[in-house]
């Protein structure tokens, strides 16, 4: 060992072992208090990572942040070990990427960002020495460490990070690339940041590529120096499979921290799910004042899911929904009572309460209003991961919907505390009853 290892041999409960590289701050392999393999990065005094936020990104595509101190004179970052190459060393090694593995590349590189993007966050420091490379798949490490970095700035990262994969050069011309590829590295390299796609629809783009298997001329996508040294044969094709313990192990690994995920985000959504329930069934009791509440939750969880636009910018978004919602919570009562005149008659007051329930459903979740629903169920990730917390936590919402809804289908609404309101709805739903009945 070398450097501050020699001399400090923990940092927290964590034992450190080797360095693994530089960039912002020092990266070393350590052991954790359970032994587990974790890879430390040691952060400049006064760096403030926001370590619960970026616990909250699950990708297999990006390195799980297990820990981290904030706080104190030398913050860190724990994140799972990673047993891969960098980019930089990969295409040194093995020459530019072509066809499937490019197209796994930049595929796996959007999906990196995407999910980085929908914790509220942004990496900042995207490039050939902050992706590992694991059975020609990415995994991005040392997300979130660069203050004052944006989406958009990402983006621009992912053009520059997929042309050099693909050429070998960090200032390649557009002609070096394969023509499929062409039109994204432009789009995400648009001098206007409002101009450039999403990570997320950069994803979408990118798994429909068509690349060819093999670049028409590797020497001349290299550098001019490399191209003067000498050759070595040119490695197999990247979609040939490989015999590799090592890569069949990384394969295996890869696989199942897909499988994790998508089974802790699938978990999240439907806790998040019950606590819509919930909350709709609470509003159709009490109109009034659950969808106070409901306007009030949305709003904390749109400031909580962003860390720069705030307040004013949370406001505004939920007051745009309320045009929206109102066109449902006006709607509702219209059609029961239109239903009214093919027999039966329905109370008023529990028009207008599904009306406010149905109002709520849309403040949200509803199309083009998801805002609020995504932020709860990041909100619920750190208990999806254990499965003794999420039983509970299912089991606890799951009774609190029963009772909600057989309350809601039960009792009477209050519209506490506007009774005139009350007495003014009931008045012109019977109306308006009475006239679609003929009566």
């Amino acid at each position: 060992m070398s450097g501050e290892t020699s001399h400090q041999a923990h940092i927290g409960p964590y034992r450190l072992l080797s360095r693994l590289g530089g960039g912002t701050g020092d990266v070393h392999r350590a052991a954790g208090p359970d032994g587990r393999d974790v890879a430390i990065r040691l952060l400049p005094p006064g760096a403030a990572p926001d370590v619960p936020r970026m616990r909250e990104v699950l990708s297999p595509y990006v390195a799980d942040v297990l820990d981290g101190e904030a706080a104190g004179p030398r913050p860190y970052v724990v994140f799972r070990f990673v047993p891969g190459r960098p980019l930089a060393e990969t295409v040194a090694g093995q020459g530019p990427m072509a066809g499937d593995a490019l197209r796994r590349m930049a595929f796996g590189l959007a999906k990196a960002l995407a999910a980085i993007h929908l914790a509220g966050l942004a990496h900042g420091e995207l490039g050939p020495g902050t992706v590992l490379v694991v059975d020609d798949a990415p995994v991005v490490v040392d997300f979130a460490l660069t203050p004052g970095a944006g989406a958009a700035d990402d983006v621009r990262a992912w053009a520059a990070t997929v042309a050099f994969a693909a050429t070998g050069r960090p200032d390649a011309p557009a002609e070096a690339l394969p023509a499929d590829l062409r039109p994204l590295v432009a789009a995400a390299s648009h001098p206007d940041p409002a101009a450039r796609p999403s990570a997320a629809e950069l994803a979408e783009a990118a798994s429909r590529l068509k690349l060819p298997a093999a670049a028409a001329s590797p020497a001349a996508a290299r550098p001019a120096a490399e191209a003067l040294a000498p050759q070595v044969p040119a490695p197999a094709p990247a979609d040939v499979p490989t015999a590799s313990p090592t890569g069949t192990r990384e394969t295996a690994a890869h696989d199942a921290a897909a499988h994790d995920m998508a089974v802790t985000q699938g978990w999240a959504r439907l806790l998040a799910a019950l606590v819509v329930v919930a909350g709709v069934g609470v509003v159709i009791m009490l109109p009034i004042a659950g969808l106070v509440l409901t306007l009030a939750a949305v709003t904390l969880l749109r400031v909580a899911g962003t860390t720069a636009r705030g307040w004013a910018w949370a406001v505004g978004r939920t007051l745009l929904t309320v045009p929206y919602a109102a066109v449902f919570t006006v709607a509702v009562p219209l059609g029961l009572a239109a239903v009214s005149a093919v027999g039966g008659k329905l109370d008023s007051l529990t028009s207008c309460a599904f009306g406010a329930g149905a109002g709520a459903a849309v403040l949200w979740t509803a199309p083009g209003v998801s805002a609020p629903r995504r932020q709860l169920e990041r909100m619920f990730l750190p208990v999806a991961r254990r499965p003794r917390a999420v039983a509970a936590a299912v089991v606890g919402l799951g009774v609190l919907c029963l009772l909600v809804g057989v309350g809601a289908m039960t009792l009477t609404p209050s519209f506490s505390p506007t009774y005139g309101l009350q007495r003014t709805l009931e008045s012109s739903m019977d109306r308006l009853q009475h006239a679609v009945n003929g009566v």
